[in-house]
């Protein structure tokens, strides 16, 4: 599995016409999953997210994790994140999982940082979305469970 990171000030995702996603200060999170997942990688990044210092304290040091600060979490799947763009120009999906085994370790994924307590609002997983964020920094940070 990939995330990617992002510190923001706010962000919000749109689908199908309506708002299925609003927060304030937290994460914006991209998370792709690929042929091979199983829920300990889920575990390893939800654990990993909730617990990134990336917020600043008093003396502008990262030492604060988004549950430190009470931030909320917004998650968007991301299928795109397993793309290959080593041959030709258009890129091939083939190393992302397919819909319903990354359906389901997105939703476990989404659990296991709801049951560490965070406001966890997403997006809806395989629908085009409008995803909008204030990236604060900028901090923009890839985690992946394989590395």
């Amino acid at each position: 599995m990939k995330v990617v990171v992002q510190r923001c000030k706010e962000a919000k995702v749109t689908a199908l016409g309506q708002v299925t996603g609003e927060i304030g200060a937290g994460l914006m999170l991209l998370v792709g999953v690929t042929h091979g997942d199983t829920e300990k990688d889920a575990k390893y990044l939800a654990e990993k997210v909730a617990g990134l210092r990336i917020f600043e304290d008093e003396d502008g040091k990262m030492n604060f994790s988004v549950t430190d600060i009470g931030g909320a979490v917004l998650s968007v799947s991301q299928f795109t994140l397993y793309g290959d763009c080593r041959k030709g120009r258009r890129p091939n999906f083939m190393a992302a999982a397919a819909p319903a085994e990354a359906k389901k370790l997105y939703d476990t994924f989404n659990e296991l940082l709801r049951g560490d307590g965070l406001q966890v609002e997403t997006g809806v997983f395989g629908a085009m979305m409008d995803v909008s964020l204030t990236n604060w920094g900028p901090v923009t940070l890839i985690l992946d469970s394989r590395a």
